[in-house]
Parts: structure tokens; sequence; C-alpha cells
């Protein structure tokens, strides 16, 4: 048996101290396994101020608890195969996942481009990350032992989580998603609160949250997502563009171009859009460019060439290219385990998200400062694999989303490294074999990426969530 640490002597302490407040100290027990994230609370924010900002009240007397229990125990008898199958499909997973899923497919339904789809997602995960954070901070300072640790008469649907009871995560996550959600495709502000209110009921069907835990977890939620729309409407996504395109050799001729205003959007990790700006690309007319373009000329166009770059154009493009990263970001939560895992998940997708909207906003700064030719412009005999982007040249936008995207996630599973890099370099390289970049444009979106992902991997390094055991 491993000896028992001050971290885990003290969170078992806090467990039974919590637990006498509210039963028979016969009954007074730790939940089976080791505690769920006991420093998660202590991790660093973004929105908030601290952890502790919206720390809540403690939860419901002995007497308030007693008369909870017998709501569950009511609560247990209605269940029926439609209420169990729900309340599987909300605990299988972390809240995150399941709210990543919903938002995804809000911003493919809506058409967003990368770059709007990205603030939002930013804009939600963060939120969530700091929920979490904010939520594990009232749990382990209030300790309140489960619902079946309180009464082990009452049966309960799947696992009983192994953090304690108040608020619950769920319901925490639920608010702020539906409040966030709501804001950015109010639309569909009704069907978001009906799934925020039904990942709250499904806890207290499932027996596993008291209903005084869900209702603090919905005032803890609304409370982070106040905070976090607040700073989003000062991120300048709302400003338009009031500038017009440039002319003149070697410039990117056209019109409407995709989102200049991007690049003035407010970064999370970057001090200012600028703050990793490439050095200019070689003008259109130097020995560089010409190279280049002879390259692309000669470029072996093979079947297997051009259908990856298709699928990176088809499939991902700057309309899925959030999607395609986020379902990564799933898949590897599942297969390290760490899907369950509320402050890890939600802690992952924060992380995976900003870098790629930062990304994009340090790309469309360097796009909209150079106004690059792009490659069918520069020589109009040349044919592309497939129409271009309509923005400028330089640097490659897949590069940048791609090459960010693979770092930061390998950076949180190792273990998966190569594999990533590798479809990063690919989806590089496509925007070459397709004809649509040049070679400079993919090395440039490469390094930018690489100073983006680092500085999330720097803030991951320095958040609280790898330190070892006290």
């Amino acid at each position: 048996m491993l000896p028992l640490t001050r971290a885990r002597a003290a969170t078992t302490a806090a467990w039974l101290i919590g637990a006498m407040l509210y039963i028979p100290s016969a009954l007074a027990q730790p939940p089976a396994g080791d505690a769920a994230e006991p420093g998660a609370g202590r991790w660093r924010t973004w929105v908030l101020s601290s952890s502790s900002q919206f720390r809540l009240p403690p939860p419901p007397d002995a007497a308030a608890t007693r008369d909870e229990l017998g709501e569950l125990q009511k609560l247990a008898m209605g269940r029926d195969p439609e209420t169990r199958r729900r309340i599987a499909w909300w605990a299988a997973v972390a809240p995150s996942y399941r709210w990543n899923q919903v938002a995804l497919e809000a911003s493919l339904r809506a058409g967003l481009s990368a770059n709007l789809a990205s603030r939002r997602l930013a804009l939600l995960h963060t939120a969530l990350a700091d929920g979490m954070v904010a939520a594990w901070d009232s749990k382990y300072v209030h300790a309140r032992p489960r619902p079946a640790a309180t009464d082990p008469t009452l049966s309960t649907v799947g696992a009983t989580p192994s953090s304690p009871s108040y608020p619950d995560e769920h319901a925490v996550a639920g608010a702020i998603a539906a409040t966030i959600l709501s804001e950015l495709f109010p639309q569909r502000a009704a069907e978001f609160a009906r799934l925020a209110a039904e990942s709250g009921r499904m806890r207290l069907l499932a027996g596993v949250a008291f209903p005084s835990d869900v209702a603090a977890g919905a005032t803890l939620g609304a409370q982070v997502a106040a905070a976090a729309l607040e700073r989003g409407r000062k991120d300048r996504s709302d400003q338009p563009w009031t500038g017009s395109v440039p002319a003149g050799p070697g410039l990117w001729s056209g019109t409407n171009p995709v989102f200049p205003q991007a690049a003035t959007w407010r970064p999370w990790l970057l001090e200012t859009p600028d703050e990793f700006r490439p050095p200019p690309p070689a003008a259109h007319d130097s020995p560089e460019r010409a190279a280049e373009m002879e390259f692309l000329r000669g470029f072996p166009r093979a079947p297997a060439t051009s259908a990856r770059a298709l699928f990176w154009e088809a499939a991902v493009g700057g309309l899925r290219n959030h999607e395609y990263w986020n379902n990564h970001a799933g898949r590897l939560l599942l297969e390290s385990g760490q899907a369950a895992s509320a402050p890890r998940a939600a802690r992952a997708y924060a992380l995976l998200n900003v870098a790629f909207y930062d990304a994009g906003v340090a790309c469309w700064d360097a796009k909209y400062t150079y106004w690059t030719i792009r490659p069918f412009q520069l020589d109009p005999r040349f044919q592309p694999v497939f129409a271009t982007p309509n923005h400028p040249s330089y640097p490659a936008a897949h590069a940048c989303y791609s090459t960010t995207s693979a770092l930061v996630l390998a950076h949180l599973f190792p273990e998966d490294a190569a594999a990533l890099m590798a479809l990063a370099r690919e989806s590089g390289e496509s925007r070459i074999w397709a004809g649509i970049h040049y070679p400079s444009d993919v090395a440039a979106g490469q390094q930018l990426a690489e100073r983006v992902a680092a500085r999330a991997i720097e803030r991951a390094r320095e958040d609280g969530a790898e330190a070892g055991p006290p």
C-alpha cells in the first residue's frame, strides 16, 4: 500500500469533517478511490481573478440534507430506460467534452469560418475551464459527501464521482455553456437552456448530486459566464473593417477579403496581434519568388498529393479546421483516460482553442500587413488544384492553425506527438501541392505557429495542473 501523503491525508480529513456535518459519524467516509483532482481548485484561471472569486457559501445543513435525500429517493423510483440512457450519455465524459460537441455542431450549422468559430470556442472553453477550477475550489473547501455516502440505501446509476458533491460540475458547465452559446447563437437559446437543465436533472436522477448541488452549480456557472462574456465584449471582434484593399505590384488583388478585421482582435496569449509578426516575404520580382514559382510550376502533381490537398481543403478547410483539431482533442482525451476528468478535459480544450484562435489572429495580422500576392495572381497562366481562398498568401493559414494545434496537443498527449506533427506537416505541405501557396508561406506559418504554441505550452507548464504532488 502506498504511504498516505500529506495531500491525501488532508483530503481524507476534509471529507471526514464534511461528512460529520451532514450525517452521523458512523456513516462518514470518503468516496471510493482517490479524491479526484484535489488540487484543481488552485489552477490558474483565464477570466476570473482567482479560483475563489465566486467561492460558494456552505451547503445546506443536516436537516436540509435529509430532506434532499428524500427527494432523491423519490426520483430514483421514476427512472425509465430513456432516463437511464440520458444519464449515461451525460456521465460518460466530462461536461466540457459534451459542450464542445454542441458548440462545434452550432458553428458548423451556422457556416462559421475558422476565425469566427475559434473566437467563440476560445471564449466558451476558457469559461468552462474557469468554471471547473472554481467548482473544485468550492468542492474541497466545503467537502460535502456525495448522496450515496450520506445514505447508503440510495440507489444510484453509474459510478459515483470521487470528488465532493457541492457544487455539481455538470450544472456549472451547463449554466456557462447555455449562457455563452445563447449569446453567440441567440436563435438556439431555448435548445441550449434545455440541454443545460437536462444535464443537471440527470445528476439528480442518477443519485450522484443533491438538488442544492445543482442549484449552486447553476449559480456559479452564471457568474463565470458573465465574467467571460464581459471579456468577450472587449475583444474587438465587433469592430467592422474600415480599410481598403491596397493596389500595387506584388500585392494581393480582389474584393471582399476574408475577415481582415480579425487581424485586430484581442488575443489571449499574445500581448498584441503583431507580437510574433514574421519578417516581410520575398518581393514579387525577386529571384527568391521566381524560384518558388518555378518550383510550383514544376511540382509533379499526382493523384495522391492532389487527393490529400483536397482533403485538407474540403474536409478540413477554413470552415472545419477548428472541428478537425477539436475532434482530435476529444479522441486523445478518451484514449488517455482523461475524458471523464472535468478539470483536465476543460483545461485541454481551453489550451487548444485559445492557441488556435491566437494563431489565427497572428496569422491574419501578417496577411493583412503584407497583402502578399497569390501564385495564381502572380502568374495568371498557373492553375492551382482548386480555387484559392480569398485572402492574402503570406503566411499560410493551414500551417498556422495545424502546427499550433498539433504542438499544443503533443504537449498534452506526448505519446501521440509524432502522429500529430505528421498531420501538421501534411496540412501545410498540402497547400503547396495544391499550388495555392508558396513554400515560404508555409514555412512562415509554421514558424509563427511554433511561437504561439510555445506561449500556450509555457502557460500550461505554469498553470498548476502539471505540478507533482506536494
